[in-house]
């Protein structure tokens, strides 16, 4: 999953090269805002993977193949229905982050552009993400593999093609995303579909179980609370960094695709803290449990200390090769080592995010969400002033810090009371 996962900031390194050769900052601008705004809808979302896959992986734990047929049916109606609704208010939903974002004309006609097309994927976007929890949950990393490399090959491949080949520039970006999305829904869906067991169905009405749809639900709110609260401080930092000019967001963009690599290489780890801590709790197994938090925690940080000396020595070429306007390279390079810690800062952030989705402890990762939320914007309020865009980088990269150590402190408690049961 670590190999699949790498595959994704692929994309977000393609569409930024791909709008970046027009030599401009106002389309990567564009192409940064319209994809924070597309992220706050769609990753607030991801409650139906990460749920799927805590769920799932439990019901494994407890050898109820049935209950994983039944959770994936509830998840991938529930996806379905609300990409629908993602489709019907695009253009409000559009509105509504350029209004908070106030970027220039230009920037937001891009932004404008980009949005407008990429919203048409909802339904197979989301319901991608069901399809992967449930993978996930099971513990299948070959098929997840799989599964995102088609996605991710084809929408870089697609991306190129529109985008740089029949020169859509932006637009193609994101027409090669929703061909991508839908290629991986279908691919995915006849595969999982095709090896349900007939003799495990459980049956139509035990979809609208009461005592599991209330579980589901309250497992949904809060992991959708702490999507929602992590991408109003991307959001937040997008929005303070545009406060400083094109060239500065320009120079952000580029830089957070080297977090989004690490984060991604990271994120593999704590999904195997997912799946591995969700059927040792299906089994109340301790064992599993404490051995899969020291393993992924120990990889963890070894890795993104490997990662955070790579962009030190590799960012200024990294940089260059993304962005052919000689102001922004200038600017990144200046806070590169910033961009190059944030791997190291996030480590306990996303794996004690794969202990208590596995664990299905949503309330406590809500609400160290939030705490953690209110300590970024206090800094983005008294500290960015004073030190500027260097500011916001120390901002973000505490609000990863704490929001790790916080949920890493409160495992001996919740893992006490879980495996008394």
């Amino acid at each position: 999953m670590t190999l699949a996962f790498m595959t994704t900031p692929l994309i977000g390194l393609t569409d930024t090269a791909i709008v970046g050769q027009s030599g401009e900052a106002a389309p990567l601008g564009g192409l940064a805002i319209g994809a924070i705004i597309f992220d706050f809808v769609f990753v607030s979302c991801n409650f139906l993977r990460a749920a799927t896959t805590g769920l799932v992986a439990q019901s494994a734990g407890r050898g109820d193949v049935g209950e994983e047929q039944t959770i994936f049916w509830r998840a991938l109606i529930l996806a379905l229905g609300i990409g629908i609704i993602f489709v019907l208010l695009a253009q409000w939903i559009t509105g509504a982050g350029l209004a908070f974002m106030e970027p220039s004309a230009d920037v937001r006609a891009a932004a404008e552009t980009y949005t407008a097309i990429r919203f048409l994927s909802a339904p197979a976007a989301l319901a991608n993400y069901t399809i992967l929890g449930f993978v996930l949950g099971r513990g299948e990393a070959r098929l997840g593999l799989g599964l995102q490399v088609v996605i991710n090959g084809a929408n870089i491949a697609l991306s190129l093609y529109l985008g740089v080949v029949l020169g859509w520039g932006i637009a193609g970006v994101a027409w090669g995303t929703v061909a991508a999305e839908c290629i991986g829904a279908v691919c995915g869906f006849a595969i999982i579909v095709g090896r349900f067991s007939r003799q495990s169905r459980q049956g139509w009405l035990s979809l609208f179980d009461r005592k599991a749809l209330v579980a589901l639900m309250a497992l949904n709110r809060d992991i959708m609370i702490r999507s929602l609260s992590l991408l109003t401080a991307f959001a937040l930092f997008t929005r303070t960094g545009a406060q400083f000019g094109p060239v500065t967001l320009a120079a952000n963009a580029v830089l957070l695709n080297f977090f989004m690599i690490a984060g991604f290489y990271l994120d593999g780890l704590a999904t195997a803290s997912e799946q591995i801590v969700g059927r040792s709790i299906g089994a109340l197994h301790r064992p599993a449990f404490d051995k899969a938090i020291r393993l992924t925690v120990m990889w963890g940080f070894a890795l993104s200390g490997i990662a955070a000396a790579f962009f030190l020595l590799a960012g200024p070429a990294l940089i260059d090769i993304v962005t052919t306007a000689p102001e922004v390279r200038e600017a990144a390079r200046i806070y590169l080592p910033w961009a190059a810690l944030t791997g190291l800062a996030g480590v306990l952030a996303f794996q004690m995010d794969g202990v208590f989705i596995g664990a299905t402890w949503s309330r406590d990762m809500r609400n160290m969400m939030v705490l953690s939320l209110i300590a970024f914007v206090a800094m983005v309020w008294f500290v960015v002033p004073m030190a500027g865009n260097h500011g916001l980088w120390a901002a973000f990269n505490l609000f990863l810090g704490l929001r790790g150590i916080s949920l890493y402190l409160l495992i001996p408690r919740r893992a006490l009371a879980t495996f008394r049961q």
